[in-house]
């Protein structure tokens, strides 16, 4: 299966719905539900041993990637809004909660994520954020939008999971 093409179609998340994904420390899908599954617009089988990034969105800055990475890397946990990729080319957008999983002595053996609809109000301010964030990357790097990042957070004088959860709360 090859990475979908963008098609700009937006999928809605289920404001119920918990989609649930499992991988290994590799990033590798070891675990999907049903909900997620179905809004990615796979079978379970191809998704399994799949890379995850396999759904991720060429809309998503890379500097929110790896602020999720060092957290859970970290053995902390993370709240982060991410526009996924479904395999029809289409998106949609959640509020993920991502955590590393760990064995009986502490050491990571896979990560799990939890994903809600993102509060539409939250990617009013989100998308255009995203946008920049993208724009830096492009024209300075991952160091340009990562200070840009932190530039915002000071200011608001904010956590980055403070800010991601008062924005879901809106």
């Amino acid at each position: 299966m090859q990475k979908p093409v963008p098609s700009g179609k937006e999928h809605s998340v289920n404001p119920d719905a918990f989609l649930v994904s499992k991988t290994d420390t590799h990033g590798k899908i070891t675990y999907c539900n049903e909900p997620f599954v179905k809004i990615v617009g796979a079978s379970e089988q191809e998704l399994l041993g799949k890379p995850h990034s396999i759904v991720r969105h060429p809309d998503m800055p890379r500097v929110i990637f790896k602020l999720l990475w060092d957290k859970i890397k970290a053995k902390q946990e993370i709240f982060a809004y991410v526009k996924n990729l479904s395999f029809d080319g289409g998106h949609y957008w959640v509020y993920a909660n991502v955590t590393a999983s760990l064995d009986q002595s502490g050491s990571i053996v896979g990560y799990y994520s939890i994903r809600r609809k993102a509060n539409p109000k939250a990617l009013q301010i989100i998308e255009p954020l995203y946008q920049k964030l993208l724009s830096l990357e492009k024209s300075g790097g991952m160091d340009a939008a990562s200070k840009y990042m932190d530039e915002l957070l000071r200011e608001k004088g904010v956590s980055y999971e403070e800010f991601s959860n008062n924005l879901q709360r809106l």
